[in-house]
């Protein structure tokens, strides 16, 4: 028995607009400081005043939140009693709304607590997610990243209870992007459609939305990226940000994601690119093994009409570095400015932080330790992985 999570999702022209259609009292909007500069959150303002929902904004969340953070937080949803809770802005606001939105139902709740096993039982709020990015699917999923700053350790958690209740996709608020935010967000939405559709999770429902994803990432991509105001193009990615998010979110990711977030957290380096960079590699190396059903990718998008796993697999990986080229993505870690020496004193790290990644697991094709070692080493200097 599985199960397939999903938010009511609204999205195209005009989505903002379905906010004016919503009943209730009272609204938190949760977001950063740069959204509520920007005026953004008072956007999302208007539209709640029009549907005649009193608002309030907590726009304290940094990237990647910090559980004290979405603590405070929660104090702001206890003392203002909101029936709806909006996570506004990129992965970090979205996934602060989640914990907050558990913390405020339950008081005293440790978020590092949080987990698919415990029952929450939420009934006081219902939490809408609108994205600003076009990347981490974080509106269509469970789960949820938090850095305890006082343990000084990153913990991720989530609960099909925090899937958000309604997602907004409106074009609009990505259109001021600036090119590189949206190479890297894009290039994270590519890395969670192939990801989700090899993990040993897949399952029919997930396959058919990371088929589609990887499609309109390959088909709108790098044309966004050149004309950032190109309202077609910013519309199909944000739509596959999404359906890679529900795809990803349902079957879980593999071994980019993994190497990835061991080396943008070792290297303060933005998550999309971080993972964007292992994912030809960690490609080739599950294809050296005749692994990966990369080949229905490739005929899916177009690439080839070939069946060969190998053929489809060597293929696919090379379209990625196309595409990572168009759109200015380094391909290697030396590419960013990253001193070997500094890369090799951490390289027991980055192996123990990939093998300790909840994403490492589902991977079809795992590395041995010695093995990950390698790969991390070839990677820095962008060698063809040979094993």
């Amino acid at each position: 028995m599985w199960y397939f999570s999903s938010p009511f999702v609204v999205f195209g022209d005009e989505a903002l607009s379905h906010l004016e259609q919503l009943t209730g009292e009272r609204a938190l909007i949760v977001t950063d400081a740069t959204l509520a500069k920007l005026g953004i959150a008072a956007r999302i303002e208007a539209a709640f005043h029009k549907a005649g929902i009193e608002t309030r904004v907590f726009a304290e969340v940094e990237p990647e939140p910090s559980l004290q953070t979405a603590q405070r937080g929660a104090q702001v949803a206890i003392e203002f009693a909101p029936d709806w809770i909006v996570g506004l802005g990129g992965g970090s606001p979205m996934d602060a709304s989640k914990a907050i939105w558990a913390m405020y139902e339950h008081p005293g709740l440790d978020a590092t607590e949080i987990n698919p096993m415990v029952t929450l039982g939420l009934d006081k709020a219902k939490l809408i997610a609108i994205p600003t990015t076009s990347g981490t699917g974080s509106e269509a999923t469970w789960a949820l990243v938090l850095t305890d700053t006082e343990e000084k350790r990153k913990f991720s958690t989530g609960s099909r209870e925090l899937v958000p209740t309604l997602a907004i996709i409106d074009p609009t608020l990505t259109q001021g992007l600036p090119a590189r935010i949206t190479a890297d967000t894009g290039l994270d939405a590519l890395t969670h459609a192939i990801e989700g559709y090899v993990t040993t999770w897949r399952n029919d429902f997930s396959d058919g939305l990371c088929l589609k994803a990887t499609q309109l990432v390959f088909d709108y991509l790098a044309r966004v990226v050149r004309d950032g105001n190109d309202l077609e193009a910013r519309e199909h990615m944000g739509n596959a940000a999404t359906i890679a998010g529900l795809g990803f979110g349902n079957a879980n990711l593999g071994l980019a994601h993994a190497m990835g977030h061991s080396f943008g957290s070792l290297f303060k380096q933005p998550h999309g690119r971080a993972v964007a960079l292992y994912l030809p590699y960690t490609i080739d190396f599950t294809t050296n093994a005749v692994m990966g059903r990369y080949a229905d990718i490739a005929r899916f998008v177009g690439f080839t009409d070939s069946r060969d796993e190998e053929e489809g697999g060597r293929l696919l990986a090379e379209k990625v570095r196309e595409l990572a080229r168009a759109v200015q993505q380094p391909l290697c870690v030396a590419d960013f400015g990253i001193d070997r020496a500094d890369f090799r004193e951490m390289l027991p790290k980055l192996v123990e932080y990939a093998e300790q990644d909840t994403q490492f697991f589902t991977a079809p094709r795992i590395p041995e330790s010695e093995e990950l070692a390698q790969m991390f080493e070839y990677i820095y200097e962008g060698k063809p992985i040979d094993f």
